[in-house]
């Protein structure tokens, strides 16, 4: 079983047809262990409310969606516990500290972080970062 760390731009699309919404879906099959910090499903509720306030989503989708998420199985990792190393990733990367806390859960459980957030992979793809980070569209489709 591979371990990976997920981060709000993969789990929405496990919801929400999207582009890259089948390889986010390849990640759901009992082949991966799924690890997230425990911040994954305040994103993910806040990726759902701009949804609505875009008027993609009606209130009442969003609140199912958001239900939905939390019977998927995945480990999540209280936050505080790799705040340290989070900042000290952003400090030096000039990544956010949210985005950061997922990649110091990835190196800390010696995964990797699975994203569909262009602008931290392309900021990542270069150095040891790049070692950590996967992009969803090269995981292969459900």
């Amino acid at each position: 079983m591979t371990r990976v760390v997920v981060d709000a731009s993969v789990a929405v699309k496990w919801l929400i047809p999207e582009e890259f919404s089948a390889h986010a879906r390849m990640l759901l099959s009992t082949d991966y262990q799924l690890l997230a910090p425990d911040l994954l499903s305040a994103e993910l509720g806040n990726a759902l409310w701009k949804k609505h306030r875009r008027r993609e989503l009606d209130s009442r989708t969003a609140t199912r969606l958001l239900r939905d998420f939390s019977r998927i199985p995945i480990e999540l990792h209280p936050a505080g516990h790799w705040a340290n190393a989070a900042l000290a990733l952003a400090l030096r990367y000039g990544v956010t500290v949210y985005d950061a806390l997922y990649l110091a859960l990835a190196a800390g459980n010696r995964s990797t972080l699975v994203t569909a957030d262009r602008r931290l992979h392309d900021t990542c793809r270069e150095g040891r970062l790049g070692l950590l980070v996967g992009w969803i569209g090269q995981m292969p489709e459900a």
